[in-house]
Formats: C-alpha cells, structure tokens, sequence
C-alpha cells in the first residue's frame, strides 16, 4: 500500500489534528529503474519522520505517512509540476514546470543534489502517469477526506506537514553551505493558517531550547498549499526538523540519544493536541 493511515485508538478521544509525513518512505518500487545505489538515494529521505511522529494517534489526532520514496514520486509536489523536456515523449495535458521541476525536483525527480542523474533515460509520459494515479493521487486522497472528515465533525482542522531537512545548506541570500535552525515552522508567509497555530509551535520548541526559524529558508509546498483556507477553518504548517538532531549518519544511523528525541518530539505532538483541544 502506498498510504498508511492510522486513527486514534479506541478509548481515546478524537480531535481535529492531522500530522502527515509525505517523505519518510523507504519502500522502493520494482520499477523504479534507476542507475543510482539505494543507499544513496535514501540520502532524500525524510528518515525516520513517521517514526518521530507516530505518538499522534495517542493524543487523539490521524497520521497519513507515505510508504513510496520521495524520489520516486515527491507527493509534496503538485501533480503537474513536470518538466517537459524531461519526458521520452509528449504529456498529454498541460503543465505546470516550477523552479522546482527546473532543477530535477519536481513531481518526479531527475536528479540527486540537483547534479547527479538518477536514471539513463527519460521517462515516458505513460509510466509518470502510472505513477501519478497508482502513488500520488491515493495520497492527496487520504489527506484530503480526512481533512474534509474532521472538518465536518468538528467544524475545524488543523494539519501539520512533517519534514526533516539537511543540517547544512544554501538560503535564499547565501551561495555557500550553511548552518541551519534547528526547527523551521513554515505557514506560506502566514496565509495557510491562523498565525497564531505557527507561533504557538515555534514558541513551544523555542522554550525548549532550541532555535527555531519561521518561513526561512522554507515557507511550504503543495500538501499545506492545497488543502489550507484559514477563512474555512482549514489550518495548515509544515514543520522541517534538523536531522542533525537525531541522525549520526545518513542515510540512517540513529543517534545514541534517538530515543530522547523522540519523547521530545512527543512532546510537540502533546503540546499542538492541547492546543487544538483549546480551540474547538
């Protein structure tokens, strides 16, 4: 199954918070014919993000993680973000090519580090396509009709998208490598929620000492994009956690401390329930 779905366990009271983790998948399809080691690739994913956050369903909330690997086919992305030219053949309707899709990290990745090939041939339209209804599309669906769900029952929903991201990296304003936050909190330049949920988030990680940064470099992508419309009741943040936080090693060497990080992240999931609890 490309989609793992869990509810909050019977007995315990159901609120209206979603958590969902699009990049944490490590089961690579058969037909992924790249030229690249597994080990490699697995440098993009989202390591251990649905096992951070699988405490969510104790507190009330649903949990949607995707199985597939992001490079694959990224589910944060929208499904017409493809680049043309690198497709075999001609896609049959319109596209949407980003900056994203540009560098080889669009719908469906061409590259590694935005450099390094990951296949020797382009792709025909019919096998993105294929990937399109058989991965991305059972994805949005969960997210979705459980966000339309919760809304409907409760009258309002909040829906945190979570990430991991290199410890290192470009910013928008820098050519070299840099040292990143600890935590970034991204909310689309404050318009996917109510900015009050972004900084209550923020403030709570800040109290535990860490360094937490608001929509820089990340300000969010297509899962809080499409389905956020505050004016709706329909909240939505994307969270980016350092991986250099609990990773040792990529692509994944946990660090001696992993399990303390982990209650700490329980943490976060505890805090945001109670949060939400308020607010209904």
């Amino acid at each position: 199954m490309p989609v793992q779905f869990e509810k909050c366990p019977s007995g315990i009271e159901e609120i209206p918070l979603l958590f969902d983790s699009p990049h944490s998948g490590r089961v690579y399809p058969d037909d992924f014919d790249t030229k690249l080691e597994i080990d490699f690739l697995r440098t993009a994913e989202d390591v251990f993000v649905d096992e951070l956050f699988a405490g969510a369903p104790d507190v009330g909330a649903s949990l949607i993680t995707a199985t597939f690997p992001r490079v694959y086919l990224d589910a944060n992305r929208a499904e017409d973000d493809i680049d043309p030219i690198a497709i075999a053949d001609v896609w049959p309707g319109p596209l949407n090519t980003t900056g994203k899709s540009n560098r080889g990290k669009g719908l469906v990745w061409e590259t590694m580090h935005g450099m390094i090939p990951i296949y020797e041939r382009k792709l025909r339209s019919e096998e993105i396509a294929q990937r399109i209804e058989s991965y991305w599309r059972p994805y949005h669906t969960a997210v979705s009709d459980e966000m339309d769900r919760l809304r409907a029952l409760f009258g309002q929903v909040y829906h945190v998208n979570c990430h991991s991201m290199r410890g290192e990296g470009k910013l928008f304003d820098t050519k070299e490598d840099v040292e990143r936050s600890d935590f970034v909190i991204s909310d689309l330049d404050r318009t996917s929620c109510d900015p009050a949920f972004t900084d209550f988030i923020a403030n709570h990680l800040k109290a535990r000492g860490y360094d937490v940064s608001i929509n820089y470099p990340f300000k969010g992508a297509e899962l809080i994009s499409a389905y956020s419309e505050p004016a709706d009741h329909r909240h939505s943040v994307q969270i980016e956690i350092n991986r250099n936080l609990y990773l040792e090693k990529l692509p994944d060497e946990k660090r001696l401390d992993y399990s303390d990080f982990c209650v700490e992240i329980q943490r976060l999931v505890e805090a945001i329930a109670g949060y939400v609890k308020a607010s209904v």
